[in-house]
């Protein structure tokens, strides 16, 4: 999916000026930073980050809205897809599930809620919370705090047997940018301005011939003169989830496409990198530092890639549109006219929800891809559309 630049209106909404400050001085000690540190910096800085603190990023209320903030039916279809999971582990009496950026819990509730009410639930089940901000376990605690046989925890990396889920979290992973100028590759770093103050793009030598190596890798070539993002914080992250999968699946959801389609020079000669603010879509981001959100599209080449290194099988791959009508969405939406106190208005906006989760033009158009370890062959499992032999 193509993201639709707008200029914010939010143009009063000021730079955390800390921040600012802080990313000046690391610049006047070391040189322009890459934009994959200036993007740590501005969204994970462990006192003034955009994912840290108390304020709502996801949400109404926050700056961008994913599929589980939309409407509880996104939570109880991957319910049915936990069950497919539990049942070709053998049905333990224990599941274990990690969700990397959990948030307040919006996906953990009706995903626990309704897999706890199935004819084959598991007995307990282990929620583990992979956040950068700690504050967040407390809130999915409370979002599943009065729903029996649920034991939340913070995550502590070890290896599990059961589902693993990132929902819309590799599109924030710290990325570089890159240019191709008279057929050399130059990176795009940030620097100051003139004035000694704003912060401006510099281009030099790539940081890291890492970056060389991904395109080589996937055989891309750039246009003279286009612009893209290569995310090598890709490689270590699905590292880390492989190594804290011991049995079990891995489940991966975000807008994304394979390198070829990514760094079409024709479509995205831009490139992909968008901010979010107050729900618009803008392409600055060096305005509202620490208080927009900065995203990137997914290599979902570099993602198979990675995963195949870290041990893990492809079991198969979809779009969001697909994965969720696979699932039985449709029927959870008809269900949704019966459940106590559900009123036409109620239904009215889980029908909205759902056909902006599978507009191929808006969330539809994420992709949907699973690997597993350690699952019997030939193993089988619901919404997939491209079944690995």
């Amino acid at each position: 999916m193509d993201l639709r630049r707008i200029p914010s209106r939010d143009q009063d909404v000021a730079s955390d000026p800390e921040l600012v400050a802080a990313i000046r001085a690391e610049i006047e000690r070391d040189g322009p930073l890459t934009f994959a540190r200036f993007m740590e910096i501005a969204l994970y800085d462990p006192a003034r980050g955009y994912y840290r603190g108390t304020a709502a990023r996801p949400g109404r209320a926050g700056d961008f809205l994913t599929a589980p903030e939309a409407h509880p039916i996104f939570g109880r279809a991957i319910a049915r897809f936990a069950a497919a999971v539990h049942a070709a582990l053998g049905a333990p009496a224990e599941l274990a599930i990690r969700e990397h950026g959990a948030g307040t819990g919006a996906l953990a509730r009706p995903l626990v809620e309704t897999l706890m009410d199935g004819d084959e639930a598991p007995a307990t089940i282990r929620y583990l919370v992979a956040e950068v901000e700690p504050a967040r376990v407390a809130a999915v605690r409370t979002a599943l705090a009065d729903l029996e046989g649920v034991r939340v925890a913070a995550d502590d990396g070890r290896p599990i047997d059961g589902l693993v889920i990132a929902n819309e979290v590799l599109d924030a992973l710290p990325t570089h940018r890159v240019v191709q100028r008279d057929g050399r590759l130059r990176e795009i770093l940030v620097g100051l301005g003139p004035d000694g103050e704003s912060l401006v793009d510099i281009e030099a030598d790539p940081s890291t011939p890492g970056l060389a190596a991904r395109f080589a890798d996937e055989r891309i070539e750039l246009r003279d003169g286009q612009r893209a993002e290569i995310c090598l914080a890709l490689d270590d992250w699905v590292a880390r989830a492989g190594a804290g999968l011991r049995i079990g699946v891995l489940l991966v959801i975000d807008y994304g496409h394979p390198a070829a389609e990514l760094y079409d020079g024709r479509r995205r000669a831009a490139g992909t990198l968008a901010t979010y603010l107050g729900h618009r879509v803008g392409d600055d981001p060096y305005r509202a530092i620490g208080r927009q959100d900065l995203t990137a599209h997914v290599d979902v080449t570099a993602v198979e890639r990675a995963a195949a290194a870290a041990g893990l099988a492809s079991l198969g791959s979809s779009s969001q549109a697909e994965f969720l009508t696979l699932l039985g969405a449709g029927d959870l939406l008809v269900a949704e006219q019966t459940r106590p106190g559900a009123t036409l208005q109620s239904y009215l906006e889980a029908r909205a929800a759902l056909v902006r989760m599978i507009d191929p033009a808006a969330m539809g158009g994420f992709r949907v891809l699973v690997f597993g370890r350690g699952l019997a062959d030939g193993v089988a499992l619901p919404g997939l559309t491209e079944q690995q032999p």
